[in-house]
């Protein structure tokens, strides 16, 4: 695969940041949250949006899909949700007597999978096939999704009252956990001084062939192989640690190698650094992990094992001969 260009990674970074403004319009809050969609975007991954209810975590997707200019479609998560409803079915057309497919709200670039956990395990495995393979099968029929094709799905915590724990297979397959916690002072008043004055009209930014050639060009943001070994050397300390029942996998390990090239086009560079491992092993890593039951429901203890992993996991370039 040929190298990015320095030209392209600029032009790449002038319109990402263009997207980050017009987010940053609707959306108050920490510039991190918005910065782990971006990259969540270019490295053709999913997002989970984390946190308590009335945190602006449905307004953040909204206004995030509405700037990127793609298709989307809004999926709300109830206990009585069946599989069909999202991924489609085959409906009988009286007047021809044939069945045809009535496609599903899985079948478009962006699918915002309103409080996930509000349906059951096997509602939400109807997307598992969707978000590793981009495709569906509807009664032995494959079907291809989109391109690209990204899941937001908010996400309250599992303590609260009708909900369900998604899966380990299911978590596996998001990029990126993003924790949404209380605004600041600041960003409250801020949003309480704004609440009655009009919403502010998100404007298409992209479309759909721009974010193609813009993870085209993430996909070939160079790599040295130090930093290869450093990703999977994080990986392999979670599956060894003494609190950890499940460590992360090599999918994880190949997530967080992609959000770091997410990373280098944010920052403009057409290359991976080890600090863009370390910024973003926490939000890749730590939500993927199985904890021994006596700290299964701390949530700060999976990130403690992350940032265990990163202190005692030194970054060291191998000495090549000339």
């Amino acid at each position: 695969m040929e190298p990015v260009g320095a030209n392209e990674i600029a032009a790449a970074k002038e319109r990402i940041d263009d997207l980050r403004k017009e987010v940053s319009r609707v959306y108050i809050g920490p510039q991190r949250v918005i910065d782990l969609l971006l990259v969540s975007l270019l490295s053709r991954g999913h997002v989970l949006l984390e946190g308590v209810p009335g945190v602006a975590k449905t307004t953040l997707a909204k206004a995030f899909a509405a700037a990127v200019g793609c298709s989307v479609r809004r999926i709300q998560f109830t206990p009585d949700l069946l599989p069909a409803d999202i991924t489609g079915t085959y409906v009988l057309s009286p007047r021809e007597g044939t069945f045809a497919l009535r496609a599903g709200p899985v079948f478009a670039n962006i699918v915002l999978a309103d409080e996930i956990n509000r349906a059951p395990a096997k509602t939400q495995s109807a997307l598992l096939e969707a978000m590793q393979e981009r495709q569906v099968t509807i009664e032995g029929d494959r079907f291809e999704l989109p391109n690209p094709f990204m899941v937001l799905a908010t996400q309250n915590p599992v303590d609260l009252e009708g909900t369900y724990p998604l899966p380990e297979a299911q978590i596996d397959r998001f990029l990126v956990r993003v924790s949404v916690g209380y605004p600041t002072h600041r960003d409250e008043v801020t949003v309480l001084r704004t609440h009655n004055a009009s919403s502010p009209t998100i404007k298409p930014v992209l479309d759909a062939n721009d974010v193609a050639a813009l993870q085209t060009i993430t996909s070939r943001v160079h790599v040295e192989d130090d930093i290869f070994d450093y990703t999977v050397a994080l990986a392999g300390f979670t599956r060894t640690h003494s609190r950890v029942v499940l460590g992360a996998s090599p999918r994880a390990s190949l997530n967080l190698l992609q959000a770091a090239k997410g990373a280098a086009v944010l920052e403009g560079r057409h290359f991976v650094t080890p600090d863009d491992i370390r910024g973003l092993a926490s939000a890749v890593i730590a939500h993927r992990l199985v904890l021994v039951p006596e700290v299964e429901g701390d949530e700060k203890a999976r990130d403690q094992v992350v940032e265990e992993a990163l202190s005692k996991i030194g970054y060291r370039r191998a000495v090549r001969a000339v």
